[in-house]
């Protein structure tokens, strides 16, 4: 069977171009038992009506509660919340509190990476943690004794230094 009417209505179809009539005959087609392969793709876009049960209808009073309810005056209830000063530098609080983790993560990592080095490499003199032979800075209070001294050498210089500008 030559099925061209059919594949230029399909055309116009898909341009937009069909008019009522002529998608019916679509339809009426695909409702068909013998349809042929190259066309079969097509039925259960032209069959859905057929198939789909109707039983979404709106009832004959669809408009009246639409409208009462347009005319009903209904109160708008907004309750407006305060926010804390805690609720909106939350975010904020979140973002130093990441920074402080990974620093520490990082600085952590540093350490256990300059421990590891240490041990493979001898530790300076200077670094050594043993302690030092020698006199005791702690014992040896001499930042007391000195200013004491200083107390009492301080008016002889100004007075020697005042006759210095006298002459």
């Amino acid at each position: 069977m030559d099925y061209k009417y059919i594949n230029q209505l399909l055309d116009r179809y898909w341009k937009g171009e069909t008019s009522l009539e002529e998608e019916q005959i679509l339809r009426s087609f695909f409702s068909q038992i013998c349809v042929p392969e190259e066309l079969a793709k097509y039925r259960p876009l032209f069959n859905y009506e057929q198939t789909e049960t109707k039983t979404d209808h709106l009832g004959d009073d669809f408009d009246e509660r639409i409208m009462s309810m347009i005319d009903e005056p209904q109160e708008l209830k907004v309750k407006a919340q305060p926010i804390r000063i805690s609720q909106r530098f939350a975010p904020l609080f979140k973002a130093a509190a990441m920074v402080a983790i990974v620093l520490t993560l990082t600085q952590a990592a540093q350490l256990s990476f300059q421990s590891n080095d240490a041990s493979n490499t001898a530790m300076p003199e200077v670094y050594s943690t043993q302690p030092v032979p020698g006199v005791s800075v702690a014992l040896n209070d001499s930042a007391h004794l000195d200013s004491v001294k200083k107390t009492d050498a301080v008016p002889q210089q100004l007075e020697l230094h005042d006759i210095s500008m006298l002459k």
